[in-house]
């Protein structure tokens, strides 16, 4: 079983509610800047490695005093790049200083939101898998779940599930939006897939698993609904294994356990489920995906989350009333600078920061593009000393107490 890539690309500690009539006025309005932040230039950044620079600063905020960790990564220098930390499996997590220390990443940032519980679904574990796409490699790992089972705070208006961070085949980071693009054939007879290791699919769809996606249970691909995550779980499912093209066995019942290289997994909910309770056991099937973007870029590494700045504007409609501590991504110089942004968590910052003052920061670091990525207690920044080839320490001060496994970051690399 082959896959084809068309354009190849391809939660934390609770929010604390500030008052309104608090808020900053700078939050929003084009040009503001952070009443007692220092400009950009004055704070002191020190080499990490060659192209990549730290610095921490404070920020005063809406809900009180910020405390801001900024890695600085210049995409100009050929010999810094930016690239998924991920533990292997889309379903599977792990900390982002051990992610950075087996891929050798000289610094980096916990990345998209993540299924991080199942309250909801009694009996159904949470899969730890990231709700948007994710490219490694110029490889496709995963597609993005319904805009309604997705984790995390709410994205400004005419955002979704899709959108992404990545960096192209230009060498240029961009925001973008990735769609999937699959389908199976039986029978010379094409059939849209539905995702691509996620953990939620859409109703009536069907889903392709693979080798990339881990050993966790697939039940909860067929939990939730179009238009609420804690919706129950369908009653109507079904899974088939296809391997070197052919059907191999089937269940009633979406399973669990490592999927084989050269097999793909088709689990089917309700009119999905009935397709597939068609197919007979060694039938050819065919099974081919790719990760489509929006501007028609091929993309070496992206991870989604929420956009939050474009063209030097925070988009409307975003947060103003919820702060906490966040991580995030600025882009500027065109897509040669990259800015890695995450706050500390120590107690008496971890008020924080709304998703609008995020964007005015980013923009205060000089970014024109801004992207949020998962906060709380997942929110990480991890760098080398300078000059030192030892592992990468945590920078900034979780709000856990302990870095928390996440599902995947984007990590700096160089040489």
């Amino acid at each position: 079983m082959t896959h084809r890539q068309k354009r190849p690309i391809a939660a934390g500690t609770p929010p604390r509610r500030t008052c309104p009539a608090l808020l900053v006025a700078l939050a929003v309005v084009a040009g503001a800047t952070f009443a007692g932040t220092a400009p950009a230039d004055a704070a002191t950044w020190t080499g990490v490695a060659p192209g990549v620079t730290y610095r921490q600063y404070d920020l005063a905020a809406a809900a009180g005093t910020a405390h801001a960790h900024v890695l600085g990564v210049d995409l100009a220098n050929p010999r810094v790049r930016l690239g998924l930390l991920h533990p292997g499996a889309m379903a599977a997590r792990a900390t982002v200083s051990s992610l950075a220390a087996r891929q050798k990443a000289v610094a980096g940032v916990n990345g998209d939101f993540f299924d991080i519980t199942e309250a909801q679904h009694p009996g159904v574990a949470a899969t730890g898998a990231s709700v948007g796409p994710a490219v490694a490699g110029g490889r496709a790992l995963k597609g993005a779940v319904p805009d309604a089972q997705r984790f995390g705070p709410a994205p400004p208006p005419r955002t979704d599930t899709r959108a992404v961070v990545g960096v192209g085949a230009d060498g240029r980071a961009r925001l973008d939006s990735l769609t999937l693009d699959g389908w199976y054939t039986v029978v010379g007879r094409r059939m849209p897939l539905g995702g691509v290791n996620q953990y939620a699919l859409p109703e009536n769809s069907v889903g392709a698993y693979t080798s990339d996606w881990g050993s966790a249970s697939r039940r909860r691909a067929t939990c939730g609904s179009d238009t609420a995550r804690a919706a129950p779980c369908s009653t109507s499912t079904y899974e088939v294994t296809v391997r070197r093209g052919r059907v191999v066995s089937a269940s009633v019942t979406p399973g669990s356990g490592a999927i084989a290289a050269g097999s793909t997994v088709l689990v089917g909910r309700e009119a999905g489920a009935r397709r597939l309770r068609r197919l007979a056991m060694g039938q050819q099937v065919a099974v081919r995906y790719a990760l489509t973007s929006a501007s028609g870029s091929p993309y070496g590494f992206a991870v989604g989350g929420i956009p939050v700045l474009s063209a030097g504007r925070p988009l409307a409609g975003l947060d103003t009333s919820v702060s906490a501590v966040r991580t995030a991504v600025g882009i500027g110089d065109g897509g040669r600078r990259v800015f890695l942004f995450a706050l500390d968590g120590a107690a008496r910052y971890r008020r924080g920061l709304t998703i609008a003052e995020v964007a005015v920061a980013l923009r205060s670091l000089g970014a024109t593009e801004g992207f949020g990525l998962d906060g709380g207690g997942s929110s990480t920044l991890v760098a080398r000393q300078p000059g030192a080839a030892a592992r990468v320490t945590v920078r900034n001060h979780p709000s856990d107490g302990a870095e928390r496994p996440v599902a995947n970051g984007v990590g700096v690399f160089v040489g």
